[in-house]
């Protein structure tokens, strides 16, 4: 045992910037599989632990007031039913914001769909004009329990009573409104009903809103909404950067397992001669073993155990969703399994290839073999020839054929180091995408920078005048949204007439062609998922009584209602519904304008009768995923340095073997330092052009499979401009040349007998 650790001792000795680069390598992966976990976490059970408490409902159908939504309560698989409410569609102001909200007439608090209040207390009679406020929308309107609020366009006025979260869709602005609890005699002009279903069996759920469809008639039903999207909206972008963060871990898992097993293998052809004198010393095979497998499992376990470390001690205090993230998954049932299941699996994965490589170790005979006279990759190829006789510098063509002259060992070379650099080519494609919403978002389905809804008070023409009068406002695109059942009745989408055939509206297209003639439509991903269509097809839907029969000629990217869109232009809505007015108008701003800004503008002029919001960018909730790549490439970076560290190692011994050979011809240490660098420098050059190659296609598929999952549809991924990629390939090259400069001018002024005793 001793032996043992003296050997580790001195061989952390020489190799102390490896061990280093794998200790910070390991830990930068652990805790970003620690930081996955926590935010799968974090975006499924906040949702999950509302939705049990509160008894939520699975499916939640909004119907007009005429129907008769109590036999809902005799459908087979309804456990019990919430409702029906009475409800009112209105915009409350408070502190200069504006929210759109559905008053949700309630006398008592309910069994089935319980707000569970976070804040305050429940309506109570002897307050009528008391409301209770979902939670994410009373944090749109700054809105805290004592608060007075006005009803736009009334002298009404509301106080926040208290403040509940709900398991129901959220709040978001322009797309969904917000929830708003409030007694009966608080709802003055309910346009319609709401009513709750929970389900024995939640699997059921397209059954149950079937059923309920066919019992109320298609004209009845205006909305309907299941425990699939509040959930699926609910854990959105933690979700996602928790997929990115699980996925770039365990690629650089893989890359730090083949940059260990790398690390091995060239170790043990570097000293087949010690380990021949550890075995006939009396070492066994399994001793020898130990000794590879006991020092990188070490490396791998401090870095596991610091990176646990930190991410308990110090992860809720890290910015922004990462630390509450960190801080809900800490008092989750199962965290303290995966804080020690993580590190634990990284570790074993780390051992499991070092023993494979160390396992090369322990079969090398007691008796060194004497090595070949000539070197097994032979003499200098005939382009290598051709090149010197060229009068090619000698440093550059022994150099390149030094580099790829063992093919088989060459290519397992680059194709370790070229593993991280395709994971870092892969990052930095998801940078640029991201960029890409901020830059050109009219390239990602959003054109309109704001999207306007007047209300009542304010005509068409009078809207249309009061728009062309801010000069920022580059187009006004008259529009309305309105929910249509598709064919089965088993779920709503959003069907959408924007722009006329004069001035269409400049939807994003990844396939297909606009919709320019009568009854065309162009629809997003997630809703030719739902309805199993493609591009060509003619879809039936429902709207009211009314069916509305169109022909799909293009897929847009479509970043709101995961996809569920399909989109005319409001001439194709009026040739069946000739009274229809437009509700919404989505604004294109000139180049520069600010739309916060705008907005203010817009609503001031109009004197409190247009509700003005900014598009939401879906690009905003993932401003920590920059964080997150700039983490990763650092972690990826270091993986790729110990691969260039024991690449350069490596080449730095076979080359002993021709030491004297290169001094015998006249070459000075200079020059001679130079083959190794211009070696290494080839090497890093081939293993960037093949990361670049199977980087880019490979980014592109993987933002664009996350594009079709979430119903936005492929078509968003664009990799990062050839000046960056050239930058990157440079700085790779440069910096494994220098990275090589100080061994290889170390090992050209060795002394002659140095030479003469390595290459005995």
């Amino acid at each position: 045992m001793r032996a043992t650790l003296r050997w580790a001792h001195s061989d952390l000795r020489t190799h102390r910037g490896e061990a280093l680069f794998m200790v910070l390598a390991t830990a930068g992966i652990v805790a970003s599989l620690l930081l996955a976990t926590a935010l799968f976490g974090y975006a499924t059970n906040p949702w999950q632990r509302v939705f049990t408490q509160a008894r939520g409902a699975h499916v939640w159908i909004h119907t007009a007031r005429s129907a008769d939504a109590t036999v809902l309560a005799h459908l087979d698989g309804v456990e019990s039913v919430a409702g029906p409410y009475p409800t009112e569609s209105a915009t409350l102001a408070s502190r200069g914001t504006r929210a759109s909200v559905e008053l949700r007439a309630t006398p008592g608090q309910p069994s089935v769909g319980r707000p569970l209040l976070t804040s305050g207390h429940w309506l109570d009679p002897a307050d009528p004009g008391g409301v209770v406020l979902e939670s994410r929308l009373a944090r749109a309107l700054l809105a805290e329990p004592g608060d007075t609020l006005t009803v736009a366009g009334t002298a009404r006025t509301l106080t926040v009573a208290g403040i509940a979260d709900s398991a129901e869709p959220r709040y978001r602005p322009g797309e969904q409104p917000g929830l708003v609890w409030a007694l009966p005699s608080a709802v003055r002009d309910a346009g319609g009903e709401v009513t709750g279903l929970r389900l024995s069996d939640p699997d059921d759920t397209d059954y149950a809103v079937q059923r309920a469809v066919t019992v109320l008639g298609a004209g009845a039903v205006t909305e309907v909404s299941t425990w699939q999207q509040a959930r699926a909206e609910a854990q959105g972008d933690s979700r996602l950067l928790g997929q990115v963060l699980g996925l770039f871990g365990l690629g650089a898992l893989v890359a730090a397992g083949f940059a260990v097993h790398g690390a091995i293998g060239t170790r043990v052809r570097g000293h087949l001669r010690d380990i021949s004198v550890l075995k006939a010393i009396g070492f066994t095979p399994g001793q020898v073993v130990r000794v590879f497998l006991l020092q990188h499992v070490a490396y791998a376990l401090i870095g596991a155990v610091a990176a646990a470390a930190l991410t308990q001690g110090l992860g809720r205090r890290i910015p922004g969703r990462f630390g509450d993230a960190v801080g809900v998954w800490q008092g989750l049932p199962g965290h303290t399994v995966a804080l020690f299941a993580v590190p634990a699996a990284a570790v074993l994965f780390i051992a499991a290839t070092t023993g494979l490589a160390a396992w090369r170790a322990g079969r090398v005979p007691p008796v060194p073999v004497p090595r070949p006279a000539a070197p097994a990759a032979g003499g200098l190829t005939a382009l290598a020839r051709g090149a010197l006789g060229l009068r090619l510098p000698p440093a550059l063509v022994l150099g390149w054929h030094r580099a790829f002259a063992r093919r088989p060992r060459s290519l397992a070379t680059v194709a370790r180091l070229a593993l991280p650099l395709l994971l870092i080519v892969v990052a930095m494609s998801a940078w640029t995408t991201i960029d890409r919403f901020h830059s050109r978002p009219d390239e990602v389905g959003l054109a309109a920078a704001l999207t306007v809804r007047p209300d009542s008070g304010l005509g068409d023409a009078a809207t249309h005048a009061l728009l062309e009068r801010d000069r920022q406002v580059a187009d006004a695109y008259p529009g309305v949204e309105v929910a249509a059942l598709v064919p089965g009745q088993t779920a709503t989408i959003a069907l959408r007439g924007l722009g006329t055939r004069e001035n269409p509206y400049p939807y994003a297209l990844a396939e297909g062609r606009p919709a320019r003639g009568p009854d065309e439509a162009v629809a997003g991903q997630g809703l030719l998922d739902l309805l199993d269509v493609r591009v060509g097809d003619w879809v039936r839907m429902t709207v009211g009584d009314q069916p509305q029969i169109l022909h799909i000629v293009g897929r847009s990217i479509e970043p709101e209602n995961a996809g569920r869109v399909i989109s005319t232009s409001l001439d194709t809505l009026r040739d069946n519904d000739p009274g229809l007015r437009p509700t919404l108008y989505e604004l294109r701003l000139r180049p520069g304008a600010d739309p916060h800004q705008v907005a203010g503008d817009l609503a001031r002029a109009a004197d409190g009768h247009l509700d003005v919001h900014p598009v939401a960018n879906p690009a905003d909730g993932l401003s920590p995923l920059r964080g997150v790549v700039a983490g990763l490439i650092a972690v990826l970076a270091l993986i790729g340095i110990v691969e260039l560290l024991t690449a350069i190692g490596g080449t730095v011994r076979e080359g002993e073997r021709d030491l004297l050979a290169l001094k015998a011809i006249g070459l000075s240490p200079r020059q001679i330092t130079a083959i190794t660098v211009t070696a290494t420098a080839c090497t890093a050059l081939a293993a960037v052009v093949i990361g670049t190659a199977l980087g880019l296609p490979l980014a592109h598929w993987l933002i664009d499979a996350q594009g079709r999952s979430s119903g936005i549809g492929a078509g968003l991924a664009r990799g990062p401009s050839p000046v960056l990629l050239l930058l990157f390939g440079a700085a790779a090259v440069a910096g494994a040349a220098s990275l090589a400069a100080l061994p290889a001018a170390r090992a050209a002024r060795r002394r002659l007998a140095d030479t003469l005793s390595a290459v005995a």
